[in-house]
């Protein structure tokens, strides 16, 4: 991942937390540039990075277990400002001479904070009471030398420290998480008043950036993209389409596996927004005719993201085929890869291999492309922001997560044209309906489900029968690694009830999954 150079930019170093990008995007809420990096990164390599500041995370270990990451002393000696985080603050507390303890009391969830420091840099102007997300099993009992205790619990009495001559503080409890009341100030305080960091990374910024590095890299030579119809590809095709025009093509798989009018959307609204080269592929037939008869999930995953590679290969070859005649070429392809991608992949870098939306095999070798990855600095929020600041259609930058096999793992059964528009329908519905009540941007995604093998007996018309059942799975999360159910209005879900078993003849019932992730995933296949 390059550096970001001209900005100011902060490394939480990853202790294990499963919170680490949770933590990154806190601070870059707060308009300063941050990266993730190993705990097992040398200090020599942190600081080669000219950060700006260090945010040290949390993470499962005991600081005294045998196998438990340490920081490095010399990381404190860099003058390079530092924050810790639970564990973090642990294994700064006991690099720096102070102590931690299992003290026999762990605390977990809400747990009520006393600021002892109202005057500290960290909570000057907040609350002397408040409450923080708490996740721990050991306590710091006592603080380094030099450092001034600002807060405690009932059973913490080191709940956060600060020592703002050597710039360096932290805290016990979870400052990123929405939970602790006040722990974006806090977070904010260090990084503002401690750390000195200029909150200047804007989405204006980002496109500014990023423009410039793709005709760098393009330069006279062209590019391809699949476009799936999500917000990932969008943006990133809007990206490079704003940095070099006409040398960029778009393919446009209709494997007719899409929600009532997104084709649509993409064919018509995106290319009126952007002016992009695009080429559509219908191919809705030659999907339908490979999932006939296939009832389960992963084979289906399998086949769906066969055809697509069958069809974008065909399509990139004429793409290539046609530059080829005017006398330029092909060399590059471009990918939605997101920062949270990167990360779990261990920050790796490569060429030609196609991350579709699939998320399946290579292109052939003779079709090996270099990759142009825009967004792959940025969360999907900051992808979000970028749309609207391109000018994308709010209905494509507003777009709810979709799996790249679409509808065909959102039918529990054999996948049939019939089926597929019933969903539609029923999808449709639920959508304008939470739309209406203004619970877009609140919901995560409402997958909705057609339950094709099932049939349950109703009374429709003062008539007997025997239908389908569909399923709304309405959740709320951050980054889909969990997820909660949403509390929908119940007069929002029975108007969505009344109006699919009215509007749509195969369905007679609507039922809710009330499940959290885990145990249950947010898709049903």
């Amino acid at each position: 991942m390059s550096q970001q150079v001209d900005l100011d930019t902060v490394l939480v170093v990853d202790f294990g937390a499963q919170y680490a990008q949770l933590i990154a995007r806190r601070i870059r809420e707060a308009r300063v540039y941050s990266e993730v990096v190993p705990h097992t990164l040398a200090v020599e390599e942190i600081v080669a990075r000219r950060p700006k500041a260090i945010v040290l995370s949390g993470g499962p270990s005991s600081v005294y277990a045998e196998d438990a990451p340490r920081v490095d002393p010399k990381l404190f000696e860099t003058d390079v400002p530092t924050f810790g985080i639970c564990y973090g603050f642990q294994a700064m507390a006991d690099a720096l001479g102070g102590t931690v303890e299992r003290t026999g009391t762990a605390e977990f969830g809400g747990t009520p904070l006393e600021v002892t420091g109202v005057e500290s840099t960290l909570f000057h102007g907040l609350p002397g009471a408040q409450s923080v997300w708490m996740s721990h099993g050991d306590a710091v009992t006592a603080a380094p030398p030099g450092f001034d205790v600002v807060a405690r619990t009932d059973h913490t009495p080191v709940a956060a420290f600060e020592d703002p001559a050597r710039k360096l503080a932290g805290v016990q409890f979870h400052p990123e998480v929405m939970h602790s009341e006040h722990g974006q100030a806090v977070l904010e305080h260090f990084l503002y008043e401690i750390a000195g960091c200029q909150p200047t990374w804007t989405m204006a910024n980002v496109i500014e950036e990023q423009v410039e590095r793709i005709r760098e890299q393009v330069g006279d030579s062209h590019a391809v993209c699949g476009l799936s119809g999500g917000v990932d590809s969008a943006v990133a095709a809007a990206l490079v389409q704003r940095a070099i025009g006409d040398q960029l093509t778009c393919v446009f798989v209709d494997h007719g596996l899409l929600r009532q009018g997104e084709a649509e959307q993409v064919e018509r609204d995106f290319v009126a927004a952007t002016g992009v080269d695009l080429k559509v592929v219908d191919a809705q037939d030659r999907f339908l005719d490979a999932l006939a008869g296939v009832t389960d999930p992963e084979q289906k995953r399998k086949i769906i993201g066969r055809e697509f590679i069958r069809v974008f290969e065909q399509a990139a070859r004429e793409v290539v085929a046609e530059a080829e005649s005017e006398g330029t070429s092909v060399d590059f392809l471009v990918q939605g890869t997101l920062y949270p991608d990167v990360v779990e992949s261990g920050g790796g870098t490569g060429a030609a291999n196609i991350k579709s939306h699939h998320n399946v095999g290579g292109l052939p070798d003779d079709l090996e492309f270099a990759l142009v990855e825009p967004l792959r600095t940025l969360f999907k929020d900051e992808v979000r922001k970028v749309g609207v600041q391109l000018g994308l259609p709010e209905p494509i930058v507003w777009r709810q997560p979709f799996p790249g096999p679409g509808l065909g793992i959102r039918i529990v059964g054999d996948v049939t044209r019939d089926r597929l528009e019933t969903l539609r329908a029923a999808d449709a519905i639920a959508r304008e309906e939470l739309t209406a009540a203004g619970l877009d941007r609140t919901i995560w995604q409402c997958p909705v489900v057609l339950l094709a093998d099932v049939r349950s007996v109703g009374v429709q018309g003062d008539g007997r029968t025997y239908g389908h059942p569909i399923v709304l799975r309405p959740v709320s999360s951050e980054d889909a690694m969990t997820a909660d159910w949403t509390r929908v209005p119940t007069d929002v879900l029975a108007r969505i009830s009344t109006r699919i078993t009215n509007e749509v003849r195969e369905v007679n019932r609507v039922v809710l999954d009330v499940t959290s992730k885990p145990p249950g995933t947010i898709e049903w296949e």
